[in-house]
């Protein structure tokens, strides 16, 4: 396939209030102006919350928020990052020396894994030193990708500066991804409302046990099924070497796992090794001192939320009269299912979830990872005024002041565009 050029657009930078700030700022930092500017969104996931990895379709959807990166190539070899918000520290290393501290979680390191896989990609020894200013107004640690989008422009920042381009099939390469397109509603909009409680994914173990919870469920569905289960890491393996259908693999759920939580004993015994062997060959480092495992529970939410999402979708095609009405009720379900199948809600999301319900929204679930992070609600468009005054009201303006009030994040959004250099006109 031929490779294609990213999407670049001549902007006039004193009409768009956001870049000539920017540009100011950059001609503060750095005393020069940038050469060009990189923005990619952040997405909210509608529906299908922690089904990706255990091989099933998610439905995300980007938004209007995003990473705003203005950039000018330099012809010393040092890449010099500074962030428009000031809780981000400068940051300066050499371009040919990227190192990547995997133990701390900073703001800059998503920028070197940007910048250092398309390094890597095209086999590049030198590259050319940069400064780059990076603004944000994607709320961090909320489940609305901040982290990913810095990544992404970090990328794109990269092959604008070295003249590269990427084609789709290198893209899809990357990464085995199949995109459909899904029509929304055009009578509701997608609210998302930040809970304010952050859960820093790289710094908890229930991600990661939640992770080896469902490849052991699908291990001992294999077993179960007389499968050869040994090699089988996720769910949709077994859904596939059976050739049968979500609803199906429910019912296999409930006859072979029991509500129940397993221990590392049973599990040897289901599957018939060693103590030993678990530990050494099926759990990881950091699931190793586990005590219980909720195989059903875990199961039963990949299975009926694969399900939901692949409902949604059919939904959206069909277009019944009361299209806004079944997609809330399978948010709804969806988030009954995060909140006790898979136990990644809170107790404040859970809160704000109810608050979003009882105030006008047709659905309403957690979104992200969950721990924290934001909810996303449907909402009728006519009833979007009052709903976000009425929300603002209800959760964020409590009398204990206990809302830090940046962190409070309230807004509506619709599709965002993608990716996008914008080159000064």
């Amino acid at each position: 396939m031929a490779a294609e050029s990213p999407a670049m657009r001549r902007v006039q930078v004193a009409e768009h209030p956001r870049l000539l700030k920017l540009k100011e700022m950059f001609n503060s930092k750095f005393g020069s102006i940038p050469k060009f500017y990189v923005r990619a969104p952040g997405r909210v996931n509608i529906i299908g919350e922690h089904i990706d990895y255990c091989g099933y379709s998610v439905l995300p959807m980007a938004i209007e928020q995003d990473v705003l990166i203005a950039v000018e190539p330099v012809k010393t070899y040092t890449l010099q990052l500074a962030n428009t918000n000031p809780l981000y520290p400068d940051f300066s290393t050499s371009a040919n020396n990227i190192q990547i501290d995997k133990t701390k979680p900073l703001w800059h390191n998503y920028f070197l894994c940007g910048l250092k896989g398309i390094q890597e990609h095209f086999g590049l020894s030198n590259l050319t030193g940069m400064n780059c200013l990076v603004d944000g107004n994607i709320p961090p640690s909320s489940g609305l990708s901040s982290s990913s989008a810095l990544v992404c422009c970090a990328g794109l920042v990269t092959l604008t500066v070295l003249g590269r381009n990427l084609s789709k099939a290198k893209l899809i390469e990357f990464s085995p991804l199949r995109a459909t397109d899904v029509k929304l509603p055009s009578g509701a909009v997608f609210v998302i409302a930040n809970s304010c409680v952050e859960m820093n994914k790289a710094a908890t173990s229930q991600f990661n046990i939640r992770v080896m919870e469902c490849r052991l469920a699908a291990k001992l569905l294999a077993k179960y099924k007389n499968l050869q289960w040994d090699n089988v890491l996720r769910l949709d393996e077994v859904q596939a070497k059976l050739g049968i259908s979500l609803e199906e693999m429910l019912l296999v759920t409930e006859d072979a796992l029991h509500p129940e939580p397993y221990n590392p004993e049973e599990i040897c015994r289901c599957l018939g090794i060693s103590l030993e062997e678990l530990r050494t060959q099926i759990l990881s480092p950091n699931t190793q001192d586990v005590l219980i495992f909720k195989l059903y529970q875990r199961a039963k939410h990949v299975y009926s939320e694969a399900a939901r999402v692949l409902q949604f979708k059919k939904t959206c095609e069909e277009a019944p009269e009361n299209m806004v009405q079944l997609l809330g009720e399978l948010m709804n379900q969806s988030h009954m299912s995060c909140r006790d199948m898979y136990e990644c809600s809170c107790p404040e999301l859970d809160q704000l979830v109810d608050i979003c319900r009882k105030l006008g929204a047709q659905g309403s679930r957690l979104t992200g990872a969950g721990w924290g992070g934001c909810a996303v609600s449907i909402v009728p468009a006519d009833k979007l005024p009052g709903f976000l005054a009425n929300v603002h009201k209800a959760y964020y303006q409590r009398s204990d002041g206990s809302l830090a009030p940046e962190k409070q994040s309230l807004f509506a959004t619709k599709p965002g565009s993608g990716a996008l250099v914008f080159l000064e006109a």
